[in-house]
């Protein structure tokens, strides 16, 4: 992974796991300011109007399971929006039903993460969404290679 700094975005609306994947991010060695929001309309919102400013994320970890939108929602929101759909959204769930997944892929997630409950596994999964995202230009994967795990 470059020295390259990458603004990252979290959407989850559980505060234990946020401050989980941010107490992993901060153990790794990318430099990522993290910014957290913690239901769908509050991420869509967030967004678009930070759209055009330094503050817009490089790349947004996505729950499926959010109050008032959920993830999959959000996803087609972001993807059907000219100003939003480049953003390379790597969804950050406990489920993990292969329909849902094919769905995601379909509609242009660019990773599939499933939340892992272990602090070394989840700051090591982290590390290689951001680095086989940068590899990848930030591309969707083939589908064989979109399930990504520690």
């Amino acid at each position: 992974m470059s020295t390259e700094q990458y603004n990252l975005l979290l959407a989850d609306d559980d505060e234990d796991d946020c401050l989980f994947f941010k107490e992993a991010l901060d153990e790794t060695s990318i430099n990522a300011p993290l910014s957290i929001v913690h239901d769908g309309v509050q991420l869509m919102d967030y967004l678009k109007s930070n759209n055009t400013t330094a503050n817009f994320p490089d790349v947004l970890f996505l729950d499926l399971n959010m109050p008032k939108k959920n993830g999959l929602e959000c996803l087609a929101e972001i993807k059907a929006d000219e100003k939003l759909k480049k953003l390379p959204v790597i969804i950050f769930s406990t489920s993990l039903d292969s329909e849902i997944i094919n769905n995601l892929y379909k509609n242009g997630a660019s990773y599939y993460i499933r939340k892992p409950g272990d602090f070394s596994k989840l700051k090591k999964v982290i590390e290689i969404a951001l680095t086989a995202a940068s590899e990848n230009n930030f591309k969707q994967p083939e589908r064989a290679n979109f399930i990504l795990q520690p």
